[in-house]
Parts: structure tokens; C-alpha cells; sequence
């Protein structure tokens, strides 16, 4: 695993069992095990959002990670290629890290760690989307990593 920089950290996170944390770290290569990839693609303070496929709250494009698929990087690509219609550019930023002590019922990661990754890419979308201010979405996990 690469060098990494914590940038955030969230103690007790509700949204995970009970004493889990999440951490938003900065590094240089994908850590491991990848369980999402999701594609910032910016325009000045705005980013692309899509509607999620869980409930269509608008959010940054993104593809659950296959088992085979342990660092995202054929994940990636394959939603860069859907997104903006190719994989060059891409350039890996970050990643949310779950830390749970004990898996619990319902909880659907892998533990003690789960890592969410961002990848960002300065092409143009060529689908349907919403550009939203980056201000307008700090609820979201990954938004240190794009807030700089």
C-alpha cells in the first residue's frame, strides 16, 4: 500500500456499527480491499452528479467493485468509459476507509476495512447529468477529497 495522508476523519460514524469510524485519506494508488469507484469530473466549483441507483439522490458517478476486481482499477475504467467515453486521464485522488472492529447484520462492507475510492478526470461527460456545487454536497463521505 502506498503512502497515505489522513485528511478526515469521522469517529463513531453513524452510518456504520456501533464505534466504526471513516477515514478520507489521500494516496497514491488504490488501497485495498476497492468496494466502490466513484469519477469526479469538475467544471471550476461545480461537479457531474448522476442519480444513484439506490434511491436517485444525486451523486458522483460510480459502480460497485467486483471481488476479482480488488484495487477498482477494471472498474474505473469501465465507468470512465460509460461517463465521459474513455479511460485516459483518469487519476486516482483518494479513498473513504471504513474501520469496523466486528462485521454486524446488515453491514454489507468487508471488515475491519472497506475503502471507497475516488478517481477524478478533467474530460467532459457525455451523458445526462447535473452539474452541482461542491459546497452544496458536504454530506457526502468523499467531499473532502474534493473540497481543495
Amino acid at each position: 500500500m502506498s503512502a497515505e495522508t489522513v485528511i478526515h476523519v469521522t469517529a463513531n460514524a453513524p452510518w456504520l456499527p456501533p464505534g466504526g469510524r471513516a477515514e478520507v485519506i489521500r494516496c497514491a494508488a488504490p488501497p485495498r480491499p476497492l468496494c466502490v469507484v466513484r469519477l469526479l469530473l469538475r467544471r471550476a466549483d461545480l461537479v457531474f452528479c448522476t442519480p444513484r441507483a439506490d434511491g436517485g439522490r444525486l451523486d458522483l458517478p460510480m459502480r460497485i467493485v467486483p471481488d476479482e476486481d480488488q484495487d477498482g482499477t477494471g472498474t474505473i475504467r469501465a465507468l470512465a468509459e460509460e461517463i465521459v467515453g474513455a479511460d485516459a486521464g483518469i487519476r486516482f485522488v483518494g479513498a473513504v476507509r471504513n474501520v469496523v472492529g466486528r462485521p454486524v447484520s446488515g453491514y454489507a462492507w468487508p471488515a475491519p476495512l472497506a475503502h471507497f475510492g475516488v478517481w477524478e478526470s478533467a474530460a467532459a461527460p457525455r451523458g445526462d447529468g447535473s452539474w452541482i456545487d461542491v459546497a452544496d454536497l458536504q454530506d457526502r463521505h468523499w467531499h473532502p477529497l474534493a473540497a481543495d
